[in-house]
């Protein structure tokens, strides 16, 4: 593992995209979740320890995710789409 592979975003995602792209719930920009981080909240959802907003336990691993700008809230990507959902969104404030 590189020296810079902890920072390093999980997943690519085309940067025009990422640019637009803002919580659905407060508009904050949104950035991509870095590659430990990911496997920290994999590692979580393995356990059963993740619901998303809508109180729904997360079952599938993530790809990548999307985290808002207060770190509150990440978005999960899933076979490179974005699920800018609400009620997809995990809270993750103090997880990662």
């Amino acid at each position: 593992m590189s020296p810079d592979s902890e920072s390093a975003p999980a997943m690519p995602l085309d940067a025009a995209l990422l640019e637009i792209l803002c919580c659905p719930e407060t508009k904050q920009a949104v950035t991509l979740l870095d590659a430990a981080s990911l496997h920290v909240l994999n590692r979580k959802i393995a356990n059963g320890e993740v619901q998303n907003t809508g109180g729904n336990p997360v079952k599938e691993p993530l790809d990548g995710g999307l985290i808002r700008s207060d770190k509150k809230v990440t978005y999960p990507i899933r076979e490179t789409i974005p699920i800018m959902l609400v009620e997809e969104g995990i809270p993750t404030a103090g997880m990662l």
